[in-house]
């Protein structure tokens, strides 16, 4: 080896080892700094940036749209989805993990944290997602990456319904400047889903109307101005709709929602509008025709159904949607909306509830329990199970009594006779069959050769192979097909309970094959009629109590009297010792009077025969209600039913309150526990439930306090607690239960604020003015300013002014942390600030308001009405 030789490896040794050293994570060198950028920003980061992108686009792959409703501002996470993902989302952990602890010097470390911040997110860990995100808005030196995390902060606060914890984020970021046009576009998107969480319309297309704006990405725009076409189309903006819509089309959707955003762009504009009916029905059709919808034929034929409904074509509707029930289709969603339109139909405009409760099981088997619909079905579906049942009750007991009163011989003929009238039955769907049957070349050439039209080769001829079945069946029975079938160890017994599990079932699925016989055996329809005196006694108890409720439930939740009464009356007729005949006269008297007929006579025989029961007091004193006993047991369960509540023993609650319903139906008590009932709801069946129950109590309610206060909490569900809070006020009256309140007249229930003490929030101040006094106070705002300079040179504080209505401009002097320093700025202003601009009234009227309270304030426009809320909480 030459000299030279051993001298340029020297040098490279010398080299390497400096490297080596300058890339210690410990050194603040530039080479190290360099080094240490380039690895982290390229190798750890990037890796583990592009793997929480992968997992974002699988959750995005993993979730079906719904586009019968506005779409979701973001794609829901699935906890299983994150599950699946498991490996890809540790993979990015460790690699963000890895940028920090080897490359600790490097520009990425922040970055890096907030890619932490969002895996903790994703995982649902919101505590410590919450702290990271937290950590770097007091510590991160780099702007972009603070208001990032600020924003991933809301979206969790979000998440979380905690909207106080929002609304401060939201006014911290009002305040922030220098926000990239990216960190903006993902802050509006975040505030579009504020907003839709909290139900709020208008805020979510303000929102996204800014974020569309800022989107880059041709797909996410697409998405978003799919997003405002919905928005406006309910809304009732067609026009507007269908701008969006347009806008939709580009950037390279996917076909599903290309499809949906052609479709309702032709309804906002064409179809609805549109008398030329045939154009319509013709476009449709040929929607419907194009190979590429193969997908989207239920989708197509529901819409149809639903223009044909809008033009008063009933029956045509009904088909079409029970041919759009029968598409195959990757979206088992769609065939609930399918489902739940026809038990609409049959619900609403034919009665028939029947058909109404079976359409409505189907629906509620395609939809998942976070779909909007699925709450208020099941509310709807429990009445019309009961419904049912009860009816069903009375169907096959009323047969099978009357079958058992026939003589013997009578009753073979009835058994002989169904059986005929089910082969015949079965006949004419063979003979159906065989006429749909399609007739293609194959069948015209087989049909030279003896064996065309199905007719004549048994087994191209259902009609045939039908026949064929039932005389096997008469001589074998039911039986299997099998080896060795003529075993006579093959029991008969056997073959005919596999014969009754096949015919209770209600759909069976059509296939090519032999068609299945389902015949009932003779013998086994005989021995179902009932014949021991306790069996027969046993039906006719169920059938009374089910005419009974069924007189209620069409009463009462179905709101058809003239049914009702057919029900009770029959119940009377049929059973008159019946222990319900009280309650039935007096159900009587209801429906009666409210169906327009004579109902007095009711009233006469309840005085006469029952005189005592509370049914009978009720009506001769409807103000009075029942006995003080009566309502002093109901009083007391009530107060035990509200406690449970505050104690969040929700189902025991519930228990208490059913109870007190069911002994006690009818006391001055009874329409606060339906209200506390819906309380109880809220929290075991969902927002939804809640909301439907509210508007149906408001239906029905007399107390007029009663109905103010329902009215009050619905019109605040809007916040998770809010209902609950103004419950307090029923709590209140409550008092009114007890055994030493019970002969006093009642309090007036108060009207529960709709503002909420939060002295913890961030406040802000306000003086309000009439217009006049705020155009003439020209110099107020300076004044303010160096009031500011002079006493609050740290504080940011800042000035502003917005009129809410006509009377009333209001000043806001802003932010203050919490309610003690945005008091404490108003003792100070009180006795320090001097203008000749502000009249001393005005100055003394000034009041302070939380962040929360003010967007009630903005929307509700009643100044008058905070300042008596203020009073109480700040005084």
């Amino acid at each position: 080896m030459t000299t030279r030789n051993r001298f340029s490896k020297y040098l490279f040794s010398v080299f390497l080892l400096g490297m080596l050293v300058a890339c210690s994570a410990e050194r603040n060198t530039f080479t190290s700094r360099l080094y240490h950028n380039t690895t982290a920003r390229y190798n750890a980061y990037f890796l583990a940036k592009e793997k929480i992108a992968e997992v974002e686009q699988n959750i995005e792959l993993a979730h079906r749209e719904d586009y019968s409703e506005p779409l979701p501002v973001f794609f829901p996470i699935d906890s299983a989805t994150i599950e699946q993902n498991e490996g890809l989302i540790e993979d990015a952990h460790g690699m963000a993990s890895k940028a920090i602890d080897w490359h600790k010097n490097s520009k990425w470390v922040d970055d890096s944290y907030f890619l932490i911040g969002k895996i903790q997110h994703l995982q649902a860990d919101f505590d410590d997602a919450i702290n990271t995100f937290k950590y770097l808005n007091v510590n991160s030196k780099k702007k972009d990456v603070r208001h990032q995390a600020l924003v991933q902060l809301l979206h969790a606060f979000i998440d979380l319904k905690k909207f106080d914890d929002a609304a401060y984020v939201i006014d911290f970021l009002s305040k922030e400047t220098g926000i990239s046009k990216t960190n903006r576009q993902k802050l509006y998107l975040t505030l579009a889903y504020y907003y839709e969480v909290r139900g709020e319309r208008d805020g979510i297309v303000s929102s996204l109307d800014k974020a569309v704006e800022l989107t880059s990405n041709p797909k996410e725009k697409s998405r978003i101005n799919f997003i405002l076409g919905q928005l406006y189309q309910r809304a009732g903006f067609d026009a507007v709709a269908y701008e969006y819509y347009q806008k939709a089309l580009k950037g390279n959707p996917p076909y599903e929602r290309a499809f949906f955003s052609q479709l309702y762009s032709q309804q906002v504009v064409e179809l609805e509008k549109s008398k030329d009916f045939k154009k319509v029905r013709k476009y449709y059709d040929e929607l419907y025709d194009d190979r590429k919808n193969r997908d989207l034929r239920d989708v197509i034929l529901y819409e149809k159904a639903l223009f044909e409904l809008k033009q008063d074509n009933q029956d045509e509707g009904i088909r079409l949607l029970t041919l759009a029930a029968k598409e195959e289709s990757p979206n088992p969603r769609q065939k609930g909306y399918i489902y739940h339109k026809l038990s609409t139909i049959y619900f609403d405009e034919m009665k028939d509830y029947r058909a109404a409760k079976y359409y409505l099981d189907s629906a509620v088997e395609n939809f998942k329990e976070t779909d909007r619909l699925y709450a208020s079905i099941q509310l709807k579906k429990k009445v019309l199970d009961d419904y049912v049942q009860n009816f069903e009750v009375i169907q096959k007991n009323d047969s099978l009594l009357h079958l058992a009163s026939l003589p013997r011989d009578e009753q073979i003929q009835v058994a002989e006779a169904f059986i005929k009238s089910e082969e015949e039955r079965l006949i004419r769907e063979a003979e159906m069959k065989n006429q749909q049957k399609s007739t293609g070349i194959f069948d015209n050439l087989l049909a030279f050769g003896g064996r065309g039209g199905g007719s004549s080769f048994y087994f191209d001829n259902p009609t045939a192979m039908q026949q064929g079945s039932i005389d096997f069946y008469r001589i074998w029975g039911n039986r299997p097909l099998e080896d060795n079938w003529r075993r006579s160890s093959k029991g008969f017994q056997e073959a005919i309970g596999e014969t009754l599990d096949q015919a209770d079932s209600i759909e069976n699925t059509e296939t090519e094959e032999q068609p299945e016989i389902v015949l009932p055996d003779l013998d086994d329809l005989l021995n179902q009629i009932p014949s021991e005196k306790s069996v027969l006694n046993e039906m006719k108890a169920e059938m009374e109590e089910s005419y009974f409720q069924l007189g209620k439930i069409l009463y009462i939740d179905l709101k058809e009297p003239n049914r009702s009464i057919g029900y009770l009356n029959r119940l009377l007729s049929d059973y008159p010792q019946t222990p319900k005949k009280p309650e039935a006269y007096y159900t009587l008297y209801m429906a009666s009077r409210e169906a327009g007929l004579p109902h007095g006579q009711y009233k006469e025989i309840l005085n006469k025969d029952f005189p005592d029961s509370p049914f009978t007091k009720s009506l001769n004193n409807p103000n009075q209600g029942s006995s003080s006993q009566d309502h002093r047991a109901a009083g007391e369960l009530y107060r035990q039913a509200y406690e449970l509540f505050n104690q969040k023993e929700y189902l025991s609650s519930r228990q208490l309150v059913r109870r007190a319903l069911e002994d006690y139906p009818l006391t001055r008590n009874t329409e606060k526990l339906w209200l506390l009932d819906i309380m109880v709801s809220h929290k075991l069946d969902g927002e939804n439930a809640y909301k439907l129950k509210l508007e149906q109590y408001l239906q029905s309610v007399e107390d007029k306090d009663l109905e103010k206060l329902a009215r009050k909490m619905l019109a605040l569900v809007a916040g998770e607690d809010k209902p609950l809070q103004a419950n307090k006020n029923l709590d209140e009256k409550a008092e009114l239960d007890t055994p030493d309140t019970l002969l006093v007249a009642e309090e007036e229930v108060k009207e529960p604020s709709p503002y909420k003490e939060n002295l913890e929030q961030t406040h802000i101040f306000i003086l309000a003015l009439e217009p006049k006094q705020s155009q003439e106070a020209k110099h107020l705002t300076a004044d303010l300013e160096n009031f500011h300079s002079r006493h609050y040179a740290n504080a940011r504080l800042r000035t502003g002014t917005i009129s809410i209505n006509k009377e009333n401009t209001l000043i806001i002097i802003s932010p203050f942390g919490k309610a003690d320093k945005a008091l404490e700025y108003r003792e100070k202003f009180l006795t320090e600030f001097n203008s000749d601009d502000l009249p001393p009234e005005i100055k003394n009227s000034s009041f302070v308001i939380s962040i929360e309270n003010f967007q009630q304030l903005n929307k509700r426009k009643d100044i008058e009405e905070y300042k008596a809320f203020y009073k109480e909480a700040y005084k």
